[in-house]
C-alpha cells in the first residue's frame, strides 16, 4: 500500500513559483515563508536572522540560501505575495459591482479581511523601514503604491466636490483600515464589512451632496 504524503503547510502568500517544482520543494518553499512571515510580524525584520528562520523551519542555515539568496530576497518575495494576494481579494470583492461607492467599501472590507486573515500580513505588508535601506525599501514601496493606486481610481470614481483632496481622502482610509487589526478583535460586535462600511458611510455623509445627513 501506497505510503500518505505528508500534509502540506498552507501556503498563505501565494503559489511558490509560475514554474512547475518538485512538490517537496513546493512544501519547503512555502514552509520558510511562513515561519519567516511569523518571526518578521512577531521580532522585526532586523532582529530577525537567516539562521532563526532555518531554525524555526527545521533547516541549516546554509539550506536556506538554497531557496533564498539573502534576507532582503526572502522578505521581499514576502513582500510580493502578501500585497498579490490581498490584491487578488479585492478583485474578487469588485467582480460584478458597478456602482461606485459599493466599489469602494467592498474593496475596503477585502482588503481588511485579507489582513485579519493572516495575522502577520500587516507587518509585511508595512514593515517599519528607515528611507535609506535602498534598493529593498524602494522594491516594497513601489509594489505597494502599484496595489493603492487601486484606491486612488476607487476614490476618484466617487466623483467628489473638487474641494475634497482625493489623495487625503485615499491616506485617510487605508491608515484607519490598516490600522483595524490593532484593536480588532475576532467574535466581535463588526466584521471587515461592517467596519468598512461604517468608514464609506461617514466618508459618504460628509463630502456625498446626494446623501442626507443623519
Amino acid at each position: 500500500m501506497a505510503k500518505a504524503s505528508a500534509k502540506q503547510p498552507e501556503d498563505r502568500y501565494g503559489p511558490a513559483s509560475a514554474e512547475p517544482a518538485p512538490s517537496r520543494q513546493l512544501n519547503r518553499r512555502a514552509n520558510i515563508l511562513n515561519e519567516a512571515a511569523r518571526l518578521f510580524a512577531a521580532s522585526g525584520y532586523d532582529a530577525t536572522s537567516m539562521r532563526d528562520i532555518a531554525a524555526a523551519t527545521g533547516m541549516l542555515p546554509g539550506s536556506l540560501y538554497y531557496h533564498f539568496a539573502s534576507k532582503e530576497e526572502l522578505f521581499a518575495e514576502l513582500h510580493d505575495r502578501a500585497v498579490t494576494a490581498i490584491d487578488r481579494a479585492v478583485d474578487r470583492a469588485l467582480d460584478g459591482k458597478t456602482d461606485a461607492w459599493t466599489r469602494l467599501e467592498s474593496a475596503l472590507a477585502a482588503h481588511l479581511a485579507g489582513l485579519l486573515e493572516n495575522g502577520n500580513a500587516l507587518a509585511i505588508m508595512t514593515p517599519d523601514f528607515p528611507d535609506n535601506r535602498g534598493e529593498l525599501n524602494a522594491r516594497l514601496i513601489a509594489r505597494r503604491r502599484a496595489y493603492e493606486d487601486r484606491f486612488r481610481d476607487l476614490i476618484a470614481d466617487l466623483g467628489l466636490p473638487d474641494t475634497i483632496d482625493e489623495r487625503l481622502v485615499r491616506l485617510m482610509l487605508m491608515g484607519a483600515v490598516n490600522w483595524s487589526p490593532v484593536w480588532y478583535r475576532t467574535g466581535g460586535a463588526q466584521d471587515p464589512a461592517a467596519i468598512a462600511s461604517v468608514f464609506v458611510g461617514i466618508l459618504r455623509n460628509g463630502c456625498d451632496p446626494n446623501t442626507d445627513s443623519k
